[in-house]
């Protein structure tokens, strides 16, 4: 991957990232990418939409611009924006793993701690613990950790709330900016590569939920449903998933 720290700040790779984030969530393996809203823009860093829109304004009036915006229709990353989102991504994803799996920190800790120190690390530092790690392929939290390259895998997953009645799933992946609910789930068995059986509520959005056959069933609904992604387990999606 081609580095391109120079002149970015951490704001701006906050916003680069998170257009990143609602990027892959929006076209879900759509051929090209799509564009965002400053409205999904503002939700994603909680901030409000004038400020979002004067930091899109910037960064497409960049000598080298990091985004492409247009009034009215939305905003996407530029190669060189995409660039810079996935070696930012690529170093949170690592450092995570790094304190997970070196330093013992609790799973519900680590998104906090990795976004403080994402943006410093040195290229060095991070092929240094990308190497220590056996160079991983998701996080703690199951989300894919771009290559070196660039690459990072395709989702092939669903959030919870798209599932259409009863069924047997594998956890993929959870989302690592709710502490709280990290922490409920950890304590249910719910964690990247667990086997959980579903059943939805008749009429509601409402899942049961079992991990195993030794835990109690417990219920999810609201946001917590769209916040654990999950897959087939590999008899059902084929020989061609990686």
């Amino acid at each position: 991957m081609e580095r391109s720290r120079r002149g970015n700040t951490e704001s701006v790779d906050n916003y680069l990232k998170a257009l990143l984030v609602l990027e892959e969530t929006a076209i879900e393996g759509a051929a090209s990418p799509a564009r965002i809203t400053v409205k999904a823009m503002a939700a994603e860093l909680r901030v409000a939409p004038a400020s979002v829109t004067n930091m899109l304004q910037k960064l497409a009036a960049a000598r080298a611009p990091m985004v492409e915006y247009e009034r009215h229709r939305g905003v996407r990353l530029s190669r060189a924006g995409r660039r810079r989102a996935l070696e930012v991504v690529r170093h949170h994803r690592l450092i995570e793993t790094f304190l997970y799996e070196m330093l013992d920190y609790p799973i519900d800790e680590l998104h906090d701690e990795a976004e403080r120190l994402e943006h410093f690390i040195s290229e060095r530092f991070e092929q240094r613990i990308a190497a220590k790690l056996g160079h991983p392929r998701t996080d703690p939290h199951g989300h894919p950790i771009p290559a070196i390259d660039g690459r990072m895998a395709p989702r092939t997953s669903m959030p919870l709330a798209d599932v259409d009645g009863d069924g047997t799933f594998v956890v993929e992946s959870l989302n690592d900016r709710d502490a709280g609910l990290l922490r409920r789930m950890q304590t249910r068995g719910v964690a990247p590569g667990a086997k959980i059986d579903v059943q939805r509520r008749a009429g509601s959005d409402v899942f049961r939920v079992r991990v195993g056959r030794s835990r109690r069933p417990f219920e999810l609904a609201g946001e917590a449903t769209h916040s654990v992604r999950l897959a087939r387990p590999a008899s059902r999606r084929g020989s061609k998933r990686r």
